[in-house]
């Protein structure tokens, strides 16, 4: 799952919110440099990234994707499901993802000291393009993986991938929507 799926299991914990949202930018043990709650969250993280390689949902997703991108496939799958939850997000949650969403960029800017610098380095771009909302439209996810590719390793294939999910979305959307619903199960158990 990448960023709106880690944030919408954390639930109301603003803290819990924060680590698991950084849970990625805290390598190994540096995780006790952080308050207990923003602790739980990093490690909470952690979790949810083990169910879900581990899922066979997110496996047949992930392989849907190998041709693609081979080592990077896992990344991509993670924001293909964040789309399809943002697309969804009526059937997750009562409130509106626009108001979701402006709900976590205010807890993330509460709390922007306490981010890793990697992370207070891209927010302002996060809040700015609106990204967590914009993943509910294919050009959103588009435009995610686009980033991807020119700021990380990820082999640019967006133009690629799009017409590959366009092509499968029927079968995407299964896989994902079956994700969702177990790791949502999974969290429910675990905060």
């Amino acid at each position: 799952m990448n960023y709106l799926g880690h944030l919408f299991l954390s639930g109301k914990n603003e803290q819990l919110l924060v680590g698991n949202f950084i849970g990625d930018y805290v390598k190994g043990n540096q995780y006790n440099n952080f308050p207990p709650e923003i602790r739980k969250g990093i490690l909470f993280h952690r979790e949810i990234d083990d169910f879900t390689d581990h899922n066979e949902h997110w496996i047949k997703l992930r392989d849907l994707l190998k041709p693609l991108y081979k080592r990077y496939a896992g990344v991509v799958a993670d924001i293909v499901i964040d789309h399809f939850l943002a697309k969804n997000w009526s059937h997750f949650s009562e409130e509106k993802l626009d108001w979701y969403s402006k709900w976590v960029y205010a807890v993330f800017l509460q709390n922007f000291n306490i981010l890793p610098k990697r992370v207070q380095g891209f927010l302002p771009f996060l809040i700015q393009h609106r990204r967590l909302q914009s993943y509910a439209e294919l050009s959103g996810l588009e435009m995610s993986l686009h980033i991807m590719s020119h700021r990380t390793s990820l082999p640019d294939e967006t133009l690629n991938a799009m017409d590959h999910l366009r092509e499968n979305y029927e079968e995407f959307s299964i896989h994902a929507l079956l994700f969702l619903e177990e790791v949502v199960e999974f969290a429910k158990l675990k905060i």
